[in-house]
């Protein structure tokens, strides 16, 4: 239990990375190119795991959000676009994600669509308006158990290790005859779009410096190196952990789809609610229902992450209060965002919208802003004016451009696949 109370933005951050439309890619990946974006998985941990630890720092070291912190550094004009552009992107993805949970319950208990994408809006809606911050973590982090789904997935069925190892090693070797290297590569900016996304930078800063708000003493013992360092100790655990889930449970539904689907002729996928479906005939009822009911955990987990995220880099670019802590009279602004940010998503979830478009558009969107964002937070993170002596260590550095050098490689894959 003394362990389970270090973690939490972290843990939170990474698990809300497995949303609803991140579940479709990894089915998709799963489904079309079998074990080949295995090492894709591999490489992508530690570049996660070295950015999100420099946001989470950023946060507890300067004692503000991100986007705060980006306004000291960067042109009004570039911080605003870019944190525009944030919003686009997390309503776009809050869209995906109730329609996908949405979808997710009509299979399970039947009904319709539209009344379970009103429900669950209203439900992620009111928990952040109406909870305490305290009891928000609460909830969240009960909500990480959601992701155990897919590892039981993977459980009960049977993985072909050797044909997984040779293939996830000389993917180039495997892949299907119809397939282009265009397709391929587009596959790739997709699994890397949603494992590395902006509004996790974000949100992991803001939840740092919320818990360093309910600490009077924080300021006080920071004087003390042995406090700092158990403090950063606490920050590389949380977000080392959370991101291990990540995509561990993204890996567990690459593997599920591809023994799955897959192997059985199934290479289309075009929703996590179709992946469930198509899991049925050849897995068994158990394995559809658990992955069904995990799309509908890791939606209510995400949204108010997606939603929060917007909301406090919008409020501390106009200097409006921004905490969860406060109640809805003393920041109305911000909670008008989240109020805002749902509701549209939940309006634009019930809507025919083709869901591979949204997320193709969604992907675009983050991938224009997070090559930038992710400069900004190493030239942070790099500051003495701005981190004073708590400035990030070159391993750190190196580990935080090479994920930079990657996003901005597919970002010009991505454009150029369009």
């Amino acid at each position: 239990m003394a362990a389970a109370r270090r973690l939490g933005p972290g843990l939170i951050t990474g698990a809300a990375d497995d949303d609803p439309s991140g579940i479709a890619t990894y089915s998709q990946a799963g489904a079309q190119w079998r074990f080949g974006l295995v090492w894709m998985l591999l490489l992508t941990t530690p570049l996660m795991i070295g950015i999100q630890m420099l946001s989470a720092r950023i946060g507890w070291a300067t004692g503000r959000g991100l986007a705060a912190n980006m306004v000291t550094l960067c042109p009004r004009w570039l911080t605003r676009s870019l944190i525009a552009l944030l919003v686009v992107a997390n309503t776009i993805n809050i869209a995906a994600d109730i329609g996908a949970m949405a979808e997710a319950a009509r299979l399970i208990v039947g009904g319709s669509p539209v009344l379970f994408s009103l429900l669950f809006g209203a439900v992620c809606l009111l928990a952040q308006v109406f909870f305490s911050y305290e009891r928000s973590v609460r909830l969240l982090k009960w909500l990480t158990l959601s992701l155990l789904a897919y590892f039981a997935v993977v459980m009960v069925v049977h993985v072909p290790l050797k044909q997984m190892t040779m293939e996830s090693l000389q993917p180039w070797r495997f892949l299907p005859a119809h397939a282009s290297l265009s397709d391929y590569a587009a596959m790739m900016v997709a699994v890397l779009g949603t494992t590395i996304s902006p509004y996790l930078f974000f949100w992991q800063a803001s939840q740092e410096v919320e818990d360093q708000r309910l600490r009077p003493d924080a300021a006080a013992l920071r004087k003390f190196p042995a406090y700092v360092q158990e403090h950063l100790a606490r920050i590389r655990l949380d977000t080392t952990v959370g991101m291990l889930l990540s995509n561990g449970v993204a890996l567990s539904i690459v593997v599920a789809t591809a023994v799955t689907l897959n192997l059985n002729g199934i290479t289309e996928i075009q929703t996590s609610a179709q992946a469930a479906e198509a899991l049925r005939p050849v897995a068994g009822d158990l394995a559809f229902t658990v992955f069904a009911l995990g799309i509908i955990g890791t939606g209510l987990l995400a949204v108010p992450v997606l939603a929060g995220s917007a909301a406090y880099a919008v409020s501390e670019v106009l200097g409006w209060k921004a905490s969860l802590s406060h109640g809805f009279h003393e920041a109305r602004g911000f909670y008008g965002l989240i109020i805002a940010a749902t509701g549209l998503g939940t309006v634009l979830g019930m809507l025919e919208v083709d869901p591979i478009k949204a997320l193709v558009w969604s992907a675009v969107v983050n991938g224009v802003i997070s090559v930038p964002i992710m400069a900004v937070m190493l030239w942070l993170g790099q500051s003495p004016r701005i981190m004073g002596e708590l400035t990030i260590s070159l391993r750190h550095r190196l580990l935080g451009w090479g994920a930079t050098l990657l996003m901005g490689v597919a970002v010009v894959v991505m454009l150029a696949t369009l």
